[in-house]
């Protein structure tokens, strides 16, 4: 976009993208979640800034005060659901201070969680304000503007963004069927999600992941589940509890068949990788899908460490998190049970009501959402930045909460209305102290150091691939290498890290051969089949050591194509030996099979790069 003539050739240029993927034209606004760097590059076009500030900082300097935005609304929620703005500057500084398992904006800026996380965060902190009783009308009309807003906004900006919001559904079923949410409310965030779907889907050219999504059938199931079960509650405690297992399951069905019917009528296979992976991840059957694999044997998909809860547990959050999750749940609990037993006493249940603040929809909805992420966050390492963040929103407004307090010390009859402003003022403060005394000096010592890029061997590939080769070349290689390649070069390439895209993925394990056992003449014919002149093996990968066997690459290509693994240990009894040697080892010792075919032209200690003939 800043390198077009125009703003209109650029805008073309990604609509009709021929320089990415080689031998096709794509369009990358429909493919990818780049709107963000669309709107940057034109603000910095307009904007008089170009001889202070180069585009790059530019767009890091934009990425860190978007954080910055994103530390305020996890501030606002804290503060409005305590009703103190302590609570709230507890909260940034556990955030600030955890911000190893908080936020990964310091070391890989351009992730699009970077840049979707900050309006999720806006979003959860106008739910918390909407679902306040008793607002004025024109403060709801101006929240659910706020909550349509930046719902649009995360879901443009992130990939994954309905599977986020699916488990923000959830939370709003859970409440809704337990009668612990308005359910008129309910019906408005049901309702925003969906149209901010439609609308990201017509803005990224009808992109038909988006229609496909659970989320979008998840909650249509719920709102037509709702019309047919009108009566759900009221009734004694076995006749709602009846009712309520007969609408999960209504739901269930109706999701699952919507979704079915979707994806039947649009043909839709971009996300079955994704289902697949959930499918092996969680014991209901072994794979051998590369693609599932791929995701299930790296560490960010994983189970969340154990010493993750070591560092949190440093800066005394994981502590304090605990101490208000487990109140917070038992008094919910009881609360659910009293809703579902539609009780007549109504003294015990004012009484109830004075003394528990779960019985506010606002804070029963940021238990459940912590719940949830948290139980997302321990299943899949990646997603724990959801979790960790809420979880200093959450953790802050329990320690300032004076229902909280006042429950807490009613049951150690120590009640008194000047112990409760005493223990909600008084705590949060000693941790402040107490942070600001441990990890202060670490972090002024943080933010002077000054580090440097340094992988030589990457820079001499990428300068050879500039000074000797020509522009329009086609390179094949891994995704995230030739990510690199396309960033630093400008040159085509067969495939890259949009594993999104069903197509792609098909190109990816096609060119991934050259890691496995094939024939020189068969990686050949692959590789020209995608219109590659060069392509760039890796030591790292042909000869890798980081991941235990079985989950090495060449071992997902082996197991994927019915092969044996190398080394000692054990094979599925089904795996036959291969009929040829490994291609990346193999190519090194120039026999006169390979060189037929490829002609070594670039080598250092990590990369080798072969150009390949076009005979047939």
């Amino acid at each position: 976009m800043l390198q077009a003539p125009t703003l209109v050739q650029g805008f073309r240029g990604l609509i009709y993208d021929n320089k990415t993927e080689s031998m096709k034209t794509i369009n990358l606004l429909q493919r990818m979640n780049i709107y963000q760097e669309v709107f940057l590059s034109i603000l910095y076009r307009v904007l008089p800034i170009q001889k202070y500030l180069e585009p790059v900082y530019f767009y890091i300097y934009t990425l860190f005060g978007l954080q910055a935005i994103y530390v305020t609304a996890l501030y606002i929620t804290s503060w409005l659901l305590s009703g103190t703005w302590l609570s709230g500057l507890l909260a940034a500084f556990w955030y600030v201070t955890n911000r190893i398992d908080t936020t990964r904006v310091e070391f890989t800026i351009p992730l699009r969680e970077n840049w979707a996380l900050p309006f999720f965060a806006i979003q959860i902190a106008a739910i918390t304000y909407f679902l306040r009783p008793n607002l004025q009308p024109l403060s709801e009309r101006l929240t659910l503007l706020a909550i349509f807003i930046s719902t649009f906004l995360f879901s443009l900006t992130w990939q994954f963004n309905q599977f986020m919001m699916l488990m923000q559904a959830l939370v709003l079923f859970t409440l809704d069927s337990l009668d612990m949410l308005p359910a008129v409310k309910a019906t408005w965030l049901y309702g925003i999600q969906i149209t901010s779907l439609l609308l990201v889907c017509i803005v990224q050219f009808f992109n038909s992941m988006i229609l496909g999504s659970l989320l979008i059938s998840f909650n249509l199931s719920v709102l037509i589940a709702r019309k047919l079960q009108k009566n759900l509650k009221t009734g004694s405690f076995l006749n709602r509890l009846g009712k309520l297992l007969l609408h999960l399951f209504m739901v269930l069905c109706l999701t699952l068949f919507l979704n079915n019917i979707i994806k039947k009528i649009l043909n839709l296979k971009s996300d079955e990788h994704i289902f697949k992976f959930l499918k092996a991840k969680f014991g209901l059957g072994a794979t051998r899908d590369f693609d599932a694999n791929l995701y299930l044997c790296e560490e960010a998909f994983g189970l969340l460490p154990f010493n993750t809860f070591g560092r949190l547990s440093d800066t005394l959050l994981f502590y304090a998190y605990i101490f208000v999750l487990s109140i917070t749940v038992i008094v919910a609990l009881v609360v659910a049970f009293h809703k579902l037993s539609d009780s007549t006493n109504q003294q015990s249940m004012g009484k109830m009501e004075k003394g528990t603040v779960d019985l506010k929809p606002e804070t029963a909805y940021n238990l459940i959402h912590t719940i949830l992420f948290g139980f997302l966050a321990l299943s899949t390492m990646r997603m724990k930045y959801l979790w960790t963040s809420h979880m200093c929103v959450f953790a802050s407004f329990g320690l300032c909460s004076p229902e909280i307090w006042e429950l807490l010390l009613k049951s150690v009859r120590l009640y008194k209305p000047k112990r409760i402003c005493i223990m909600r003022y008084s705590v949060p403060i000693l941790i402040l102290l107490y942070l600001c005394y441990k990890f202060w000096p670490g972090m002024m010592d943080e933010l002077s150091e000054l580090r440097e890029f340094y992988d030589p061997d990457t820079v001499e590939l990428m300068n050879w691939i500039n000074s000797n080769t020509p522009r329009k070349a086609v390179f094949a290689g891994s995704m995230q290498l030739l990510a690199g390649v396309k960033l630093c070069t400008g040159r085509t390439l067969t495939n890259h890290p949009h594993y999104e895209d069903s197509s792609l993925r098909e190109r990816t394990r096609a060119v991934y051969q050259i890691y496995a056992k094939r024939a020189p003449e068969e990686v050949h014919a692959l590789l020209r089949s995608f219109g590659t002149d060069y392509v760039i093996l890796e030591d790292s990968i042909c000869y890798e050591r980081r991941h235990r066997r079985g989950c090495r690459l060449r071992d997902l290509l082996d197991i994927a194509n019915g092969h044996m693994m190398d080394g000692p240990g054990e094979n599925d009894p089904d795996l036959k030996p291969a009929d040829h040697p490994r291609f990346c080892e193999e190519i090194k010792r120039n026999l006169p099979p390979y060189m037929a075919h490829f002609t070594r032209v670039f080598q250092n200690k990590t990369f080798h790069v072969y150009k390949l003939s076009r005979n047939k």
